[in-house]
């Protein structure tokens, strides 16, 4: 089992930036592809971007293209997701996730959920 608690929601302006972060613990968590996903009000959950177990490579779908940067510290166990220039539109419960895969693409499909943070960009 891993277990994943994201911080660092909130509520900010539109333009500003936000830093969430995802604490892992359990298993192994060097051996783990790590993502982010959000869900906006009446919207399915998607997937935002992803980062390879050691950091070396990097995904963004369109939704994370540009203003997000995935990042990984594996000595604390914790995944990034630096977001700038924020827009309304990027409101949503955002969610980290593990799996257990040397291929990127698949973390759009991971073995293990945090909770979600909220993040609310206001006008």
């Amino acid at each position: 089992q891993v277990q994943l608690v994201e911080s660092g929601g909130g509520l900010v302006q539109a333009g500003g930036s936000l830093r969430l972060s995802c604490a892992a613990s359990g298993r192994t968590f060097n051996n783990y592809a790590m993502g982010w996903f959000r869900q906006a009000p009446g919207k399915e959950r998607e997937f935002v971007a992803a980062i390879r177990w050691n950091g070396g490579s990097t995904y963004y779908t369109d939704s994370g293209k540009g203003r997000f940067t995935i990042s990984r510290d594996n000595a604390r166990n914790t995944v990034y997701l630096q977001m700038n220039s924020l827009k309304p539109e990027d409101t949503a419960v955002y969610y980290c996730a593990a799996k257990l895969t040397p291929q990127l693409m698949a973390v759009s499909r991971p073995d293990y959920w945090g909770q979600g943070t909220q993040v609310t960009v206001s006008t």
